[in-house]
């Protein structure tokens, strides 16, 4: 039986792991983390494409069971002007919109099925190194230890290890924008079926929704000419949740209502990180180990794609595995075009997001981005980012 190292437990680290095992591959998944965290990560979008590989992992309906389906987004100025509206999907589709799960449910649903399939997730076991010699490869812990396997695949996000063997290189670039997020109850504030919001605040990117149960799922983007050394890094080193919490306060003081009782009504904790992103990694394998994910396309929350792609990466991954000859150069042709096309898509995102100091700038966004957004709902022109499908050709073996 064919033994592929899997390092990273979050998303598509399990699901190319349970697409391997089911075409006869042994195929463990090693986490640096020392046990899963069921409060990190947020939240996030699952577009119809990483919904399709969910359905053939046989997870999307447990998935859905604590989703926000949000096929809408509205548009807010600052001045609470509503600006247009553009679905979360292909045009005209709303059944095929994105929908928004908290990051740990997302990551439990497809841990337990991959557990479920056989596979064996080991915690706090972080990569030091990757030695390669005939006929397989050794992945060497930082608690001392080694395992064995045919193949190394780095599932283990932006920072990954796995990436600094196959491309030591590269460096992630930073977006411009730093992110903050958390949940909410404000009394009186009704639920957005259907639906999330965006404000282009006066000193900070904001968006929220609201579940049926009264739960706000809000974000920030504050942006940055730089990210700071450390996460204290805009209001001084040692700063707290608690400070960071109040400068968010501060920054959306003046937008619209709802947002700064929604920032008032928020307990923490709360953070702020830089975004990055992987514009290119050249190459994406090097003899036996190969990237996916995050590892190699990572891009900002903005396009609402880095989940759906990493599960895109999971299937056409596992389909090359599953063949007699093991050919990651197929695997990086047939992926690395849509992953670099994705990951630009979002930067275009990324600078509309971006705070102008220039009162022009921003009375000419507020006057023009409604004639743009006349007609979004019916635009098919970015179909192509939903539309993508590529069925698991694997199975039992």
């Amino acid at each position: 039986m064919p033994k592929a190292l899997v390092i990273g437990a979050g998303v598509a680290g399990p699901a190319v792991a349970t697409l391997l095992t089911r075409s006869g591959w042994e195929a463990p998944v090693f986490e640096a983390r020392s046990e899963p965290d069921p409060f990190a990560g947020l939240f996030l979008n699952i577009a119809v494409n990483g919904r399709r590989v969910l359905s053939t992992l046989g997870l999307e309906e447990r998935l859905l069971s604590d989703a926000h389906p949000a096929p809408n987004m509205v548009m807010w100025s600052g001045r609470g002007k509503q600006l247009g509206a553009v679905p979360n999907g292909p045009a005209e589709r709303p059944a095929d919109g994105g929908v928004v799960v908290r990051r740990s449910w997302l990551h439990e649903v497809i841990r337990d099925g991959a557990e479920q399939e056989g596979v064996k997730l080991t915690y706090g076991r972080r990569l030091a190194e990757v030695h390669q010699h005939v006929g397989g490869v050794t992945a060497r812990f930082t608690d001392g230890t080694e395992e064995e396997g045919d193949v190394i695949i780095g599932a283990d996000g932006i920072g990954s290890a796995v990436r600094k063997y196959v491309a030591p290189d590269v460096v992630p670039t930073f977006t411009g924008l730093l992110g903050s997020g958390g949940f909410a109850h404000v009394p009186g504030l009704e639920p957005t079926p259907g639906t999330q919001h965006f404000v282009f605040g006066a000193r900070s990117f904001f968006g929220y929704l609201v579940r049926e149960d009264g739960t706000v799922f809000w974000f920030a983007n504050l942006t940055a000419d730089a990210p700071p050394a450390d996460r204290s890094g805009l209001i001084g080193s040692g700063a707290t949740s608690d400070d960071w919490l109040a400068r968010l306060r501060d920054l959306h003081s003046d937008d619209p209502a709802p947002v700064p009782q929604i920032l008032a009504a928020t307990k923490g904790p709360v953070t702020v990180y830089p975004i990055f992103r992987l514009p290119r990694v050249q190459p994406w394998w090097h003899d036996r180990a190969v990237l996916v994910g995050d590892a190699v396309h990572a891009t900002s929350p903005s396009a609402g794609q880095g989940a759906s792609m990493a599960l895109e990466d999971a299937v056409v991954l596992a389909n090359h595995l599953s063949e007699p000859k093991h050919d990651f150069q197929a695997y990086e042709d047939a992926r690395r075009d849509r992953a670099e096309k994705l990951v630009a898509y979002a930067a275009g995102i990324d600078k509309q997001k971006r705070v102008s100091k220039s009162r022009l700038s921003v009375a000419i966004r507020d006057l023009m981005l409604p004639i743009f957004l006349r007609k979004a709902g019916a635009d098919h022109r970015n179909d192509w980012i939903f539309d993508y499908d590529v069925p698991f050709r694997g199975g039992r073996a």
